[in-house]
């Protein structure tokens, strides 16, 4: 069958997607996006059933539209962020095809743009933008062989507590995922383990004001590239029951076992890295410092905040981080299922181009690939902290089209000067 043609082709219907055919459209390029499923389904399938906004509705959103009927400083639902995107693409009346899943996308030989092929049959884009986020793959550690005996699954997995076994939890990872999930199932009144690595830990308020309005006026949104050591330590914060600040002793002091990084699994038995202590340290001084920069803020922009001295106060040292452990018997714990808070890989095994590194990491400059036609949107640190979060792919995404339009003006010029040269021939015949 003939294959469909198109200018810029975007895979992926979710905020980077939306996002790019909004910024296309206002620079009047033809484009096409495709979608797997429906659109902003990964918000929809692959979160957990309580799961929250970890902004606040006045911050986590594109700048032209807010969120109905939530107040601006509400957490939104997982659905309801999902049918923001979906009335957002109706009201810009974005040319997105649902049920299409992208298979392979080749440069064309001989002549610009690539054959990409689909669920539906091929198509043939002058420009392909990969617009499918940075939560890709799921990445579950091989550690604990299925001998274990205990249910394993993936925080995208994970949907409420009944869905788990009876019996304690393992939750490993402590970013916002394994933070609100593992404080969720202490609540349910499961037995929790939590194993902490490194991580930032940002208050959720301070003086009165959101967390997200201080990273924004101390610029920390806006940097462009993250400091040394730094480019893959999560942030726990947390959302949930209106926003709280993620405390470690707090979830502790009610119940929660706090344990070091998971290291490995023999015969049943986990071993921990000696770092509990220290990473929990670490999360304490980023906090601090976010306090000591916010409070310098205001006094230097004479800002009548009211004073927060409690703010730095810190519950004692709960025993298991005073003597952590070392060691678990997942049977003697009656551990009956382990939750893999673990992140997220790239998977762009769909784009057949000399785009990646020997790790597989896209190579671009904001978004812009080193292959000619290709460009990267949604990714961590594609030009700033902020690129991955909703406001900040729709500012990443507006650059792309204008690169994309800067292209097709040097492309216009050139078939009008080959026009002109062959305007003469024409009349000599």
């Amino acid at each position: 069958m003939p294959a469909q043609t198109v200018d810029v082709l975007v895979v992926g219907a979710g905020q980077a997607g939306v996002a790019m055919s909004e910024h296309l459209t206002a620079q009047g390029v033809e484009h096409l996006v495709l979608e797997r499923s429906r659109i902003a389904e990964r918000w929809r399938s692959e979160r957990w059933d309580s799961l929250v906004a970890n902004g606040p509705a006045w911050h986590d959103r594109f700048p032209n539209k807010t969120f109905e009927g939530i107040a601006p400083e509400a957490f939104a639902g997982k659905e309801a962020v999902a049918e923001y995107f979906a009335r957002y693409a109706k009201a810009i009346d974005a040319p997105i095809r649902c049920g299409v899943a992208v298979q392979s996308a080749r440069r064309l030989e001989g002549r610009p743009g690539f054959r990409v092929e689909t669920s539906h049959g091929p198509i043939e884009a002058r420009r392909v933008v990969a617009a499918t986020g940075p939560f890709q793959k799921p990445v579950t550690p091989d550690l604990v062989p299925d001998a274990a005996g205990v249910m394993q699954i993936h925080s995208s997995a994970y949907k409420n507590p009944d869905q788990l076994p009876a019996g304690a939890v393992l939750v490993v990872g402590a970013g916002s995922s394994g933070g609100q999930i593992a404080d969720e199932l202490q609540r349910a009144g499961r037995r929790v383990f939590l194993s902490v690595g490194p991580h930032d830990r940002p208050p959720r308020r301070y003086r009165g004001l959101d967390y997200c309005w201080w990273l924004g006026v101390l610029g920390e949104w806006d940097r462009q590239t993250p400091a040394p050591g730094t480019e893959h330590v999560t942030i726990s914060v947390s959302g949930a029951r209106g926003g709280e600040t993620v405390d470690f002793r707090r979830l502790a002091k009610r119940g929660v076992t706090l344990v070091g990084r998971t290291q490995a699994c023999d015969e049943g038995v986990l071993r921990f890295a000696d770092d509990l202590r220290a990473n929990v340290a670490r999360g304490d001084a980023n906090y601090l410092s976010v306090l000591d920069r916010a409070d310098a803020f205001a006094a230097e922009n004479g800002l009548a905040l009211p004073e927060e001295p409690e703010a730095r106060r810190f519950d004692p040292d709960p025993a298991c981080l005073r003597d952590p452990i070392e060691t678990l018997d997942l049977k003697a714990e009656g551990i009956a299922a382990i939750v893999w808070a673990t992140g997220y890989a790239y998977d762009f095994g769909w784009l057949q181009v000399d785009a990646f590194d020997e790790a597989g990491r896209p190579r671009h400059e904001r978004g812009v690939s080193s292959e000619p036609g290709v460009y990267f949107l949604g990714l961590p640190w594609l030009s700033r902290r902020g690129s991955s979060f909703i406001w900040g792919v729709w500012h990443d995404a507006r650059f792309i089209a204008d690169q994309i339009a800067i292209q097709r003006a040097y492309e216009a010029h050139r078939d009008a000067i080959m026009a002109r040269q062959r305007a003469p021939e024409a009349a000599d015949v």
